[in-house]
C-alpha cells in the first residue's frame, strides 16, 4: 500500500465504515520539529521554572529542546508517510503585536500556523482522495478577536475542502463523493458557532515514563469502552522535570526508542472497528524514524477479514 495515498488504496470494503472505525495513524505534537530554542516559554509555565530559565539559561534551553521535541519530520514528510491525524497545539506569543499564531511545546515555533497549514492544503492538491484530520488546541494568548480572525482564515484557506460536522462521521466514500478532504477539531467554544469546525476529539494521555504505564493505561480506558466518533490513543510517553534533571543525557527521544519495542507488540494486538474495545486514531512521537505509520495502516485488513467472516 502506498503510504502517500493509502486511503485511496483502502480496497472497497473499507469506503462505507465511518472513518471513526479506521484504524489512523496520528502525530503528537505535529510541529514540534521546528521548535524556537530562544523564543518565549509559553504564559502556562510556572513562575519557578521561567525563573530557573532565567537565571540557567545556557543549562534550561538545551533541556527544554531534548525534550519538547517529540518529532523530527515535516508536516509534509508526515503525510507522505501516512500520518492523518495531526495535534497542533496554537498560540498568540505575548506582546506581539502581529495576529500572526504559532505551534507550542513549552516554546514557540519558528513556522507560523497559516504557512504551516498552507502546505497541508498544497499537500492535498495532489493527493485528492487522502483525508487529514486537524485538532487544533490549547490555544495560549488567543482572545476571541484572534480566533475569529484564525477561523475565517482556515475557511478560506481550505474552502470547499472543509467537511462541515453533520452528527455523523462521515465514510470515505462520502468524502470523496463531497470533495471534502479536511476535518477540522476546534477545542474552543467558538467552534459552535461555525459548522465547519468539529469539537474536540477525545485523547487518551497516560502521562506515563514507561511502555508499561502507557499501555496498562490504554486497555484501561478500553475496557471503559470506546468513546462515540473520533479518538485517539495516545503512545507518548511524558518524563517529569525530576527525570528529566537525573538524566541529563537521556531525551524524548531516546526514551520513546529504548520503550519501542513494547508499545509496537501493544499496536499489532489492536483492531478497529466498532466494537467497545476497537481502536481509531494511534498516535505517537517520531513518527519519521519508528514505523508507526506502517503498523497502524495494516491494522485496517483486520476490518477486511472480520467482514468476511461474518
Amino acid at each position: 500500500m502506498d503510504p502517500p495515498d493509502w486511503m485511496a488504496s483502502l480496497p472497497e470494503e473499507l469506503w462505507d465504515i465511518p472513518l471513526s472505525n479506521l484504524a489512523i495513524p496520528g502525530s503528537h505534537d505535529a510541529m514540534s520539529y521546528c521548535l524556537d530554542i530562544n523564543s518565549p516559554l509559553v504564559p502556562s509555565e510556572s513562575d519557578a521554572f521561567r525563573l530557573l530559565d532565567r537565571l540557567f539559561y545556557c543549562l534550561t534551553r538545551p533541556a527544554i529542546f531534548r525534550w519538547a521535541t517529540t518529532q523530527d519530520k515535516s508536516i509534509e514528510e508526515q503525510l507522505s508517510m501516512g500520518i492523518r491525524f495531526f495535534d497542533l497545539r496554537i498560540a498568540h506569543k505575548p506582546s506581539d503585536p502581529s495576529s500572526d499564531l504559532y505551534f507550542t511545546h513549552v516554546i514557540y515555533t519558528h513556522l507560523t500556523v497559516l504557512e504551516t497549514l498552507s502546505s497541508v492544503a498544497a499537500w492535498l492538491e495532489s493527493h485528492p482522495k487522502e483525508i487529514v484530520i486537524l485538532a487544533c488546541s490549547h490555544f495560549e494568548g488567543i482572545d476571541d478577536r484572534l480566533h475569529q480572525m484564525f477561523i475565517f482564515s482556515l475557511k478560506k484557506l481550505f474552502g470547499s475542502k472543509l467537511c462541515p460536522q453533520k452528527g455523523s462521521v462521515p465514510t470515505l466514500r462520502s468524502l470523496w463523493a463531497s470533495g471534502h478532504q479536511v476535518i477540522l477539531s476546534y477545542d474552543s467554544q467558538c467552534a459552535a458557532r461555525h459548522q465547519e469546525l468539529w469539537p474536540a476529539i477525545p485523547y487518551w494521555w497516560a502521562n506515563q515514563r514507561t511502555a508499561q504505564g502507557v499501555i496498562s493505561y490504554l486497555d484501561w480506558n478500553k475496557d471503559l469502552g470506546r468513546p462515540e466518533g473520533f479518538f485517539v490513543s495516545g503512545l507518548n510517553l511524558t518524563a517529569d522535570r525530576y527525570y528529566v534533571t537525573e538524566n541529563p543525557k537521556q531525551s524524548l527521544r531516546t526514551l520513546t526508542f529504548s520503550n519501542w519495542e513494547s508499545l509496537r507488540s501493544w499496536v499489532e494486538e489492536q483492531v478497529p472497528g466498532s466494537d467497545p474495545d476497537s481502536l481509531n486514531i494511534i498516535a505517537g512521537d517520531f513518527v519519521g524514524p519508528l514505523p508507526l505509520c506502517s503498523l497502524v495502516i495494516a491494522l485496517n485488513q483486520k476490518l477486511i477479514r472480520k467482514n468476511n467472516f461474518r
